[in-house]
């Protein structure tokens, strides 16, 4: 078989299998490739989530931690009352919800593994202030979880280097000699910074956008969400990476598209009694 005739049913077979594996989001309806199975994420979540509860120290602050869980419950019941009102398919029906509080205060960050795990370091507390600050936070960590972005950052991956085996295999091995050359993963980096960095600050921007409406839709004030990117902004003093090799956008991008959302979203997902 010549090398033409291959590359078409290489082609043609790749198309089929990515349509065949297109989701959208949820609530945004961002069309989606996701073609690693969701069980498989959340089982392998659910092991590192063990070894971190074991290696790292946790806090000693029961009312803080009965806080987070309190916002988290609200939360879980309130997304899935949405999507049962809604007539959809609640996204987190597989989810095992766990909350921890993970004792560093040099950390100020938060992060949700698939399936539902949500880890709040207590040095974020200093920047989410109070519990609508803190709902903020947790909401958009969900928000990620729920619109399945890890599923879909491992499905991509793996596209991208079935791809760059193909190019290097019908190139001749050019883009390893260039590898080579260069001492650099020459592909890497440009399907880093032109392909999936610019793809995961659209997540980024997807978790800013439904994090606002799950914290709405939970009764909290998303007023406070813009405060605590101001906050963020003033503790990094403004050393932040250009925007265009950065994962996340730039804070002043995110607090201009959160203030543009936030009356949207309070008037369109108020908030939802959960009985």
């Amino acid at each position: 078989m010549d090398r033409r005739k291959f590359l078409t049913y290489v082609g043609s077979g790749c198309c089929g299998f990515i349509l065949n594996s297109c989701a959208t989001a949820p609530i945004t309806e961002r069309k989606q490739l996701k073609i690693i199975p969701e069980a498989k994420l959340n089982a392998q979540a659910a092991a590192i989530f063990e070894k971190i509860k074991n290696k790292e120290k946790m806090s000693s602050d029961i009312n803080k931690l009965n806080e987070i869980k309190e916002i988290g419950k609200r939360m879980q019941d309130s997304i899935s009352k949405y999507f049962y009102q809604s007539n959809q398919e609640d996204p987190t029906t597989n989810f095992d919800w766990e909350y921890i509080l993970i004792e560093n205060k040099k950390i100020k960050n938060a992060w949700c593994m698939p399936g539902g795990k949500i880890a709040i370091y207590s040095g974020m507390l200093e920047v989410t202030k109070n519990k609508n600050g803190l709902a903020a936070v947790m909401g958009h960590e969900i928000a990620h979880a729920v619109a399945k972005h890890s599923v879909e950052r491992a499905s991509r991956g793996v596209i991208l280097n079935t791809s760059a085996q193909l190019i290097d295999i019908f190139s001749g091995g050019k883009l390893s000699s260039v590898n080579r050359t260069t001492g650099m993963d020459t592909i890497g980096l440009l399907s880093q910074l032109g392909i999936m960095n610019p793809f995961n600050r659209k997540q980024e921007s997807e978790a800013d956008y439904l994090g606002l409406i799950f914290s709405s839709l939970s009764g909290y004030d998303i007023r406070e969400t813009v405060k605590i990117w101001e906050r963020m902004s003033k503790l990094n003093k403004g050393k932040s990476s250009p925007e265009f090799m950065s994962t996340h956008p730039s804070a002043e991008n995110r607090i201009k598209k959160i203030n543009e959302w936030t009356n949207e979203v309070t008037l369109e997902y108020p908030p939802i009694k959960v009985s």
